[in-house]
């Protein structure tokens, strides 16, 4: 089997909520998806979702740097034979976004070439997760009012409250009105998405104190190293790297740094190779993981739970799969169903990331 072609389809899809946050603002989904094509007929697919503000990638350089500098080099190549392909990948620097896609699809056609779903491929430890719901930028009752319709219609019982804003009494009330409201049993963390400096961070901790917040992301940018070690020295929970650690080198340079202390994985960055890079690398360092969201599709949360589903590790916490809701229509042939607060993996051969053909011509762009 080899590869014959490869498609970077550029489209929009229009959110009904946008997602508001310190590092910018999603009101499309302006991605591509990408389809790997082989001589026998097996397409594999996976989503690129572009996130200039955060990875310096754009609709437009994904799909360029996809047919332009990876399809002549990969064309002609066996997909099982991916430690050629990577070899490809890492001439290229930077362009995660553009090349976890490509290792996902990939993974995906191999998963079809073997008949097996490719959680299994992974590892397979089990067949859904728990799920997660992102919380934007909004007034402090708002808040309150969408985390309970998702718990409620969806038995969501874990939260990531986007905070960074300034003044720092914004996102302290929104942690204690939420608190207050949703009770203890519901998991509370924060993601600051780099707003805040170290220290503003460690005010915010200070006066969040006895709210029972598992986890802080990103608070500040990796380059305070001093002041971000200082914080991870202090806090009292777990600080996460996110935007710093998109590869396994800089996992490994924030870990053994003292910038952060957990780890959040993003297959949309990693692909599913680099993703168990870093998976084992943390196992190894006894760092705890956790499965995040790049205001994912439903093809991009099928990825997530796919992966996060197939490693113990990556499955004790919640994965962030749920901001699919937001959106006005999406790709996927089947949808994505939220059950009793869990996502389940495709139990077909591939990642299952089957897609809708009318609405694929109705949305892309080009």
């Amino acid at each position: 089997m080899k590869i014959e072609r490869i498609e970077a389809i550029p489209y929009a899809i229009p959110y009904n909520h946008p997602l508001r946050f310190a590092s910018g603002e999603v009101t499309t989904a302006d991605h591509v998806l990408i389809r790997v094509h082989t001589d026998e007929g097996l397409i594999g697919t996976a989503d690129a979702p572009p996130r200039p503000y955060t990875y310096g990638e754009t609709q437009q350089s994904i799909r360029t740097i996809t047919e332009d500098v990876f399809a002549p080099q990969l064309i002609g190549l066996d997909p099982f034979d991916r430690g050629r392909i990577h070899e490809v990948l890492r001439r290229t620097i930077h362009n995660q976004v553009a090349k976890g896609a490509l290792d996902i699809a990939v993974w995906d056609l191999i998963g079809q070439a073997t008949a097996t779903p490719v959680h299994k491929l992974l590892g397979g430890y089990t067949e859904s997760m728990r799920v997660s719901h992102m919380l934007g930028f909004k007034p402090s009752a708002e808040l309150l009012d969408e985390a309970q319709r998702f718990g409620e219609e969806h038995g969501i019982t874990t939260f990531k409250l986007k905070v960074g804003r300034r003044p720092l009494a914004l996102d302290i009330e929104a942690c204690h009105v939420l608190r207050e409201g949703l009770g203890d049993d519901v998991e509370l963390y924060l993601d600051a998405n780099r707003g805040w400096s170290a220290n503003e961070a460690m005010q915010v901790l200070r006066r969040t104190e006895g709210l029972g917040l598992t986890m802080l992301e990103e608070p500040c940018d990796a380059k305070e190293a001093m002041s971000r070690r200082r914080l991870v020295e202090k806090s009292p929970i777990p600080i996460v790297g996110d935007e710093s650690v998109p590869t396994a080198g800089d996992v490994s340079r924030e870990l053994l740094s003292g910038g952060a202390n957990a780890i959040c994985i993003k297959t949309a960055r990693s692909g599913f190779t680099e993703a168990t890079e870093i998976l084992g690398l943390c196992t190894g360092l006894g760092v705890d993981v956790t499965m995040g969201n790049q205001i994912d599709t439903q093809v991009g949360s099928l990825a997530t739970v796919t992966f996060g589903a197939a490693h113990e590790a990556s499955s004790r916490r919640s994965g962030e799969l749920s901001n699919f809701l937001d959106m006005s229509d999406d790709l996927l042939a089947e949808p994505l169903v939220i059950t009793d607060g869990r996502i389940r993996v495709r139990e077909v051969p591939g990642v299952g990331a089957g897609i809708d053909e009318d609405k694929l011509s109705r949305y892309r762009q080009d």
